[in-house]
C-alpha cells in the first residue's frame, strides 16, 4: 500500500523535498532543562487541546531555565491551564487558586498563574478583584511567559491575552509531561470558526490558523522515532484544517493531512479529534477506510437531536443532515466507532426535543458520549439572544436520561465485541492491577487483559474479548503481532 500506489509515492516525495518544517522543527527540541535551579509545577483542565497547549508551555518554560516538578511544595511557579466551557470548570479552578494563594505564604518569591481559555476571559477579575494570580497569559501568548514571569517577579502584573490570526507554536517541540511514551498529542491548528451560540471558544482561542503540515508530519516522525506508536491530530475542528504551502500555493486538506501523517510509518497509528458534521468529508472516510492505521473511531458531537435547538445552538446542520452523515459514516467505513456530545436543556428544549436527543443515541449508536446539561456562558450568543429557562431540577433529570440511555447504548455496543478479535497497542498496566495491560484496539476501546512475558508498553498484540462492561472490555492475549490496526 505504501510503495505502489502512485498517488502516495508522490506525496511521500513531496514531503521528502519539502524538508522545511521537519528542519525547522528539529531545531527546537526537546530541552532537558539540565542545570535548571527554579521548578514548575502546572495543572491542565478541560479538553485535549488544553493539556497538549500545557506541553508547549513546559518546552517554553524549559528554554528559560525552569524543570518541571510534581511536587507542589517546591515549585517557585505554578500555573493553571484552565477551560471555560462551562461554570463547573472554573468553579473547580478557583478553589484551586485559593488553594495556591495559600501556599505562596510558605515559599516566598512563588508566582501563581492561569493559562487559556479562563485566563482571556476573567484577565481582569483574577488580577485585580480577586487578587489570586501574578500572572495571566492567554493562548496565543505562551512565548511571552518568561518575560511576564520576570515582570511578575518585580512587583508587576504579568498579563498578555491577546488574541493572534497567526500563531500555531509550528516551531516548538512540546515538552511531554505526564507521558506514558506511547500515545501523544499533536496540535494541528487553533481557534475556531463556528460561532455555535452555547462555546465561548471562538472569544478565548480565537479564530482559526491551520499549522504548517511539515511541521505536524516532522513531529510524528520525531514520536515514532522516540518509541511512541500513537498520535492524536488535535483541533477544536479538525476537518476544517487547511493550510497553504507559501512555496508553491498547493493546500493541503484535512483528508492529505491524515494521509501524510499515515504515511510517516505503517505502524504509528493516527487517530484525531474532534470533528464537525458540518465539515467531515468522504474524503477523511476514504482515506480511514484506505489506511488501517487510522484508527477507525470519530468523535462526532451532536449537541442536540433536535432541529430547532440546533437551529438555536448555531450547529449549521439539523437532524436529517446529522443522520446521513453518520449513515455515510457506516457505509464507507462498516466497523467505525462513533462517539458524541451531548448538552440537556439548553434554552426553551421541551421534552419532545429531548426525547429527540435520545431517539438519535439509539440512531447513531454511539460507542461513549460527553454529556452534560446546559451552563450558560457570559458572552455567548445564547447568554446574550435566549433565556436560560430551563430549571435545573430538569436539565439535570434530563441528563441523567441521556446518561442512563448511553450507558445502555454502549453496554450493547460493546456486548457485540464478545468473541471477536483485535489488535490492541498495549499503553501500561491496568488500573486495577499490575498483572494486567491495558490498551486500546482502533475503535478506541479499553481492553484490559493478562500480562504475557516479553511484552511491554507500544507492542502490538491480539487480544480475544471474552468479557465487557458499558466502559471496559476484557480478553486474553491470542497473537503477538508488528502491525498497525485495531
Amino acid at each position: 500500500m505504501y510503495d505502489n500506489n502512485p498517488t502516495l509515492v508522490g506525496i511521500k516525495k513531496e514531503i521528502d523535498e519539502s524538508r522545511q518544517g521537519e528542519a525547522f522543527y528539529q531545531e527546537r527540541q526537546e530541552t532537558s532543562a539540565e542545570g535548571a535551579t527554579k521548578h514548575f509545577y502546572i495543572e491542565s483542565y478541560g479538553c485535549q487541546m488544553n493539556f497538549s497547549d500545557s506541553e508547549i508551555v513546559a518546552s517554553i518554560l524549559a528554554e528559560a531555565g525552569y524543570r518541571p516538578t510534581r511536587m507542589l511544595e517546591e515549585a517557585d511557579l505554578i500555573l493553571v491551564n484552565t477551560c471555560s466551557i462551562r461554570e463547573k470548570a472554573e468553579e473547580t479552578v478557583r478553589k484551586r487558586l485559593r488553594i495556591f494563594d495559600k501556599m505562596k505564604a510558605q515559599r516566598p518569591g512563588a508566582l501563581v498563574g492561569v493559562l487559556g481559555c479562563m485566563a482571556e476571559r476573567l484577565k481582569k477579575k483574577l488580577l485585580e478583584e480577586e487578587k489570586l494570580v501574578d500572572l495571566v497569559v492567554g493562548p496565543d501568548a505562551y512565548r511571552d511567559l518568561p518575560g511576564l514571569i520576570e515582570s511578575a517577579g518585580e512587583g508587576e502584573k504579568g498579563i498578555n491575552v491577546l488574541l493572534s490570526r497567526e500563531e500555531t507554536y509550528a516551531d516548538i517541540s512540546p515538552l511531554r509531561l505526564d507521558s506514558n511514551g506511547v500515545t501523544g498529542f499533536i496540535s494541528i491548528m487553533r481557534g475556531c470558526d463556528n460561532m455555535c451560540s452555547f462555546c465561548v471558544v471562538p472569544f478565548t482561542r480565537g479564530r482559526e490558523r491551520s499549522r504548517n503540515a511539515f511541521s505536524i508530519v516532522a513531529e510524528a516522525t520525531d514520536l515514532f522515532e522516540k518509541g511512541y506508536r500513537e498520535v492524536t491530530l488535535l483541533g477544536q475542528n479538525v476537518d476544517s484544517y487547511k493550510w497553504e504551502n507559501p512555496e508553491n500555493g498547493k493546500i493541503v486538506t484535512f483528508a492529505q493531512l491524515l494521509e501524510m501523517v499515515a504515511l510517516v510509518h505503517p505502524t504509528l497509528r493516527v487517530r484525531f479529534s474532534t470533528s464537525h458534521p458540518k465539515d467531515i468529508t468522504d474524503e477523511v472516510l476514504y482515506a480511514m477506510a484506505k489506511y488501517d492505521n487510522i484508527c477507525n473511531y470519530i468523535h462526532l458531537p451532536v449537541q442536540s437531536g433536535n432541529s430547532r435547538i440546533l437551529e438555536l445552538m448555531n450547529r449549521t446542520y439539523d437532524r436529517d443532515w446529522y443522520k446521513n452523515k453518520v449513515r455515510r459514516i457506516y457505509e464507507i467505513i462498516p466497523d467505525c466507532a462513533i462517539s458524541s456530545d451531548i448538552i440537556t436543556g439548553f434554552c426553551t428544549e421541551t421534552e419532545e426535543e429531548h426525547a429527540d436527543t435520545l431517539s438519535m443515541i439509539e440512531y447513531a449508536n454511539y460507542s461513549m458520549s460527553y454529556m452534560f446539561f446546559y451552563s450558560e456562558r457570559p458572552g455567548t450568543l445564547a447568554a446574550r439572544k435566549y433565556p436560560d429557562d430551563i430549571p435545573l431540577k430538569v436539565k439535570k433529570r434530563r441528563l441523567q436520561e441521556v446518561i442512563d440511555l448511553q450507558t445502555q447504548v454502549s453496554h450493547r455496543h460493546n456486548q457485540a465485541d464478545i468473541g471477536k478479535t483485535f489488535q490492541v497497542l498495549i499503553e501500561g498496566d491496568s488500573r486495577k492491577s499490575d498483572q494486567e495491560f491495558k490498551g486500546r484496539n482502533s475503535q478506541n476501546k479499553m481492553i484490559v487483559f493478562p500480562k504475557a512475558d516479553g511484552l511491554q508498553p507500544g507492542d502490538y498484540v491480539w487480544v480475544k474479548v471474552h468479557e465487557a462492561s458499558s466502559a471496559t472490555l476484557k480478553g486474553e492475549i491470542v497473537d503477538r503481532t508488528e502491525g498497525s490496526q485495531g
